[in-house]
């Protein structure tokens, strides 16, 4: 990984290149779920700082379980019970700390990337009966406004080669294979759901396409695709 980063200091990015990820540190990171190394990174494709969190050998291996992470501070810190982050994000670590080696990748895309304030908005329109989704069109935003391409060239930058996802949405899926990642298999990640959360687990499967229920055990890239292209 050191490697890496004197790479990353050589070769700035250049801030007109929006297609480029600039690897800026590296530490260690002892953790209640194992001990890791997070990287911070920054890109001109969202003008974000996103991380990195490390588990093993990645740097140009095969196969590697990896999760992209879309920040929640009311899941992921404040524990809140609307969502399944919190889970999914602990579920995550877990696994690659199991699996010995991993990447997580903790991408600042708050709210589906409308930013916090806008879905505490969203929030408010939820309390009054409108689903995830429609609450985020009445506030004038897209369903879901995240654009994967910043955790591809992340990945380019750890000069990962190729990866298994952790995931039930084939939207990740189908970005990352347009900007040219290898996955060689999709990972379920299933959460049982709860009093709380149960209607915005049946939205993301009824309105995002999301693999949870009849389809949540496929794991063939290609069946993935199709399956989406079904919906």
């Amino acid at each position: 990984m050191e490697n890496l980063l004197e790479e990353s200091e050589r070769n700035p990015c250049d801030p007109d290149d929006e297609c480029c990820v600039e690897l800026v540190a590296i530490a260690d990171l002892p953790s209640g779920f194992g001990k890791y190394q997070v990287c911070g990174l920054v890109s001109p494709c969202d003008g974000k700082e996103h991380t990195a969190v490390i588990k093993g050998d990645i740097v140009d291996k095969e196969d590697v379980l990896v999760r992209l992470h879309s920040e929640c501070l009311t899941g992921d810190v404040l524990g809140s019970k609307r969502c399944d982050c919190r889970a999914q994000l602990h579920e995550s670590l877990r696994r690659i700390e199991e699996e010995g080696q991993g990447v997580l990748l903790y991408l600042r895309q708050e709210g589906r990337n409308i930013g916090l304030t806008e879905k505490l908005k969203a929030y408010a329109l939820q309390d009054k009966g409108f689903d995830t989704i429609d609450a985020n069109l009445l506030l004038g935003h897209g369903a879901d406004e995240r654009d994967y391409g910043v955790a591809a060239y992340i990945l380019e930058t750890l000069h990962v080669k190729s990866i298994r996802l952790l995931t039930n949405n084939p939207e990740k899926v189908k970005q990352l294979m347009s900007y040219d990642v290898e996955i060689t298999e999709r990972v379920p990640l299933i959460i049982e759901p709860d009093e709380y959360n149960k209607i915005y687990l049946e939205t993301k499967k009824q309105k995002s396409g999301h693999m949870l229920g009849r389809h949540e055990e496929t794991r063939d890239v290609d069946k993935v695709l199709e399956l989406a292209g079904s919906e």
